[in-house]
């Protein structure tokens, strides 16, 4: 990921990120995709009634699909309103999923979404991570050095 993409995710107003992979899980690559949607999930991902508690990715027949991702029905939409939780298409190069196709079989890795942001034209792209398990261990050491740093934050604070 180069400089001109993070501060493009910063300027994103639309953030919907997953906390909870990043303490389960160490990241070695990633990735950014585009999500194929209907007319109402771009518009309540827009307003950020979108979720990415316990989602991961899978790849079936070539192609890269996200699973649990939760994206709340359009308050305005009636009729052609979308289902909350279905599978949604990710839009990636062949190689890039071949590529994450040969990693996951590896025993210990997957493939994690981490950040759901709107482009600069519009469009909804998902962040997605090939990550590998954190041990319990593991998990302790992360919270101490969020501990760390935030103690560290506090004493710059009071002088």
């Amino acid at each position: 990921m180069n400089k001109d993409e993070q501060e493009l995710r910063k300027k994103s107003p639309i953030q919907i990120k997953n906390k909870k992979a990043s303490f389960e899980y160490f990241f070695v690559d990633t990735f950014t995709a585009g999500i194929v949607l209907t007319g109402t999930e771009i518009k309540s991902i827009r307003l950020g009634k979108a979720s990415l508690v316990d989602t991961f990715c899978y790849i079936n027949n070539g192609e890269i699909w996200v699973k649990g991702m939760n994206v709340s029905p359009y308050f305005y939409g009636s009729f052609s309103n979308h289902e909350a939780k279905r599978d949604r298409k990710l839009l990636l190069r062949k190689r890039e999923i071949q590529k994450l196709l040969e990693e996951t079989k590896n025993p210990g890795f997957t493939i994690v979404p981490t950040l759901v942001f709107i482009d600069d034209h519009g469009r909804a792209k998902m962040d997605i991570a090939l990550a590998r398990g954190k041990k319990e261990y593991d998990k302790r050491q992360t919270l101490k050095e969020k501990e760390d740093r935030r103690e560290m934050d506090r004493a710059m604070k009071r002088y």
